[in-house]
Parts: structure tokens; C-alpha cells; sequence
């Protein structure tokens, strides 16, 4: 575990020293997230705005039954494994009903902040207490690698809250294709995809009235201050938000108001911005069914199953190889 966290930690370095010395500076939305990040996305999930983990929860809870079923019809046991399991909140419709009708399951929750998955598995523990739970802190990509070692069984592997939406498609591709890489033959991927829409609906949903959004990218500035001796003046970057209906892109900035020179110790850096100039952030691609069909197909995947709210706004999909 502590080899697990250097490795961890070390990218964050890394990532941060590539991102901001390149034109245009960028920096990785995974980074957003440590206790105070993960405090600022629990207050997203509850924004009226944001109407994503609304729409998947209600689509869990209507087919919780039928889900559960196609993971283990023969009931032989398996493991859920979850990457970016965050707090849980969506999974433990799931679980309840696996706990309820005594599937023979072990949890695999997986995210990127130790401190949501150690509340995660602390709670877990106290509301099911048989429930076999191994959480683990990685990134999606390290863990891919090693997937087929954590456990012999059939795996489901289980990606929520749209989360590859934060690959563009090149990216989503080659993370399908590991996820496939990693499966048996009868494994299966239940992945959730919010799907186009009103452009209006998609852009108010990342850029809320109140500025949680905007507290939530600028975090990541906060973090580089606390971890890597940075003296990032956070008010001097604007939290930007565009949405692009004909590729479906939404992506997030952070914008310098003015020109400034921020330094960052522990990388022995001294980056300058020019005035308007872009810290991109995050990735937020939305979806609809030709799109899917071609991803899998680039994948190497097979849509079995897909699940969706009435009014086909947010779908979850299960897909074999």
C-alpha cells in the first residue's frame, strides 16, 4: 500500500510539472480530488444543476433487480470492481441488493483519493458488516494493468457517474480496450454515459450559480500550494466552462485574469501567465447511441444491455467482449 501511494503521489508531480510547462497548460481533473476536493464534489452531486448522478441513481434504483441478476444469473460468485468509486453513494443501491439476496460477492471499490475510500469502506463496514470489501487507492490506468491479478474470479467492472467522459473518444478507446485486455471471456463492463441534450442543460451543470464548480477546478491550484510549494493566488483565476453540441465536448478552464509569475518549490518551477491566458482542467464528453456502438466496436466490446432514464438522458450500459 505505501509503494501503491508513492506512486500515486509521484504522478501527481510529474503530471503537474508536464501539464503547466506545456502550451497550452493543462492539468488533470483526477487531481481535483483529496478531502477537501471530495467535500466540494458531494456538494456538486447535491447542486439542483447538476441532474447527472439524479438521473443514474434513479436508473439503479428502478432496475437494481434486473442488474444484479445479469452479473451472477448462475449465482457462482464474483467480484465488483469499482474504478472511481468515490463516496458510493449510487453504488449501495447495488450492493443493498446483492446483500438482500445473498449473492456470494466480494466489493472492490478503487479511487484515486485515499481519504474517499477509506470513508467508504468505514462505512460500508458499519452498515454491512459480513459484506467482503477490499478498497484500493490507484488510478484507472495502473489498476487496469493489474486487474487480472486481483482475483480469478468473474469480474464486473463497473465504471459510474459517467466518469470516462473524461477521456476524449482517442483516450475512452484505448481505456476500453484495456478494460477488455483485462477480462475473461465472461466478464462483463457496466459503464454510465450521459448522453447529449439540451446544450443549455449540459453547460449549467458544470457551471453552477452558486460556484461550487468553479471552487471544485481551482482545488487542484490549492493542492499544488499545500503539496508541491506552490503560492497559486486563486483569485486571480476565473473558473471558465464551454460546451460544444456537435462533438459533445464539455470542457472546463481555469483563466488567468491577469499576468503573473507562480512558483512551485518542490519542482523548482517558475511558470508565467499571460493575461487571459488557459489552465484546461476537465473533459466532460457526452454521448448518444451511434457514438457507443462505434466506441465498442473500436474496442472490441459488445453492448449487451443499456438502461436509461425516461426521457433517454443518461444511460448505463453493460458490455462483454
Amino acid at each position: 500500500m505505501e509503494e501503491l501511494k508513492k506512486i500515486v503521489d509521484n504522478t501527481f508531480e510529474r503530471e503537474i510539472l508536464e501539464g503547466l510547462t506545456s502550451y497550452p497548460k493543462y492539468i488533470s481533473s483526477k487531481f481535483f480530488y483529496d478531502k477537501k476536493g471530495d467535500e466540494l464534489f458531494q456538494k456538486i452531486m447535491e447542486l439542483p444543476e447538476y441532474y447527472l448522478t439524479r438521473l443514474e441513481h434513479q436508473i439503479l434504483k428502478d432496475n437494481k433487480v434486473e442488474i444484479v441478476k445479469s452479473f451472477d444469473p448462475s449465482r457462482e460468485g464474483f467480484d465488483l470492481i469499482e474504478l472511481g468509486a468515490g463516496d458510493g453513494k449510487k453504488t449501495r443501491i447495488l450492493l443493498k441488493e446483492l446483500v438482500d439476496k445473498q449473492y456470494d460477492f466480494t466489493y472492490k471499490p478503487i479511487d484515486i483519493s485515499q481519504n474517499a475510500i477509506d470513508g467508504l469502506v468505514s462505512k460500508l463496514n458499519e452498515e454491512y458488516p459480513t459484506m467482503d470489501i477490499e478498497g484500493e487507492r490507484g488510478e484507472y490506468f495502473e489498476v487496469l494493468q493489474r486487474l487480472n491479478t486481483l482475483s480469478n474470479r468473474k469480474k464486473i467492472i463497473m465504471v459510474l457517474g459517467s466518469n470516462i467522459g473524461n477521456l476524449l473518444h482517442p483516450k475512452a478507446i484505448t481505456f476500453l480496450k484495456q478494460l477488455r485486455e483485462a477480462m475473461h471471456d465472461q466478464d462483463f463492463v457496466f459503464i454510465g454515459m450521459d448522453q447529449k441534450k439540451n446544450p443549455q442543460k449540459i453547460l449549467d451543470a458544470y457551471n453552477d450559480e452558486s460556484k461550487v464548480t468553479a471552487a471544485f477546478n481551482k482545488n487542484v491550484l490549492s493542492r499544488i500550494n499545500s503539496e508541491l510549494g506552490g503560492n497559486f493566488d486563486l483569485d486571480k483565476f476565473k473558473h471558465w466552462e464551454t460546451y460544444d453540441p456537435e462533438t459533445g465536448t464539455a470542457k472546463s478552464y481555469l483563466v488567468s485574469l491577469e499576468q503573473q509569475e507562480v512558483d512551485i518549490k518542490s519542482l523548482s518551477l517558475n511558470i508565467t501567465f499571460d493575461a487571459w491566458e488557459t489552465i484546461h482542467t476537465e473533459i466532460s464528453q457526452k454521448y448518444d447511441e451511434k457514438t457507443v456502438r462505434w466506441m465498442s466496436e473500436q474496442s472490441g466490446l459488445r453492448i449487451l444491455k443499456s438502461y436509461s432514464d425516461i426521457e433517454n438522458q443518461y444511460k448505463n450500459y453493460i458490455f462483454s467482449k
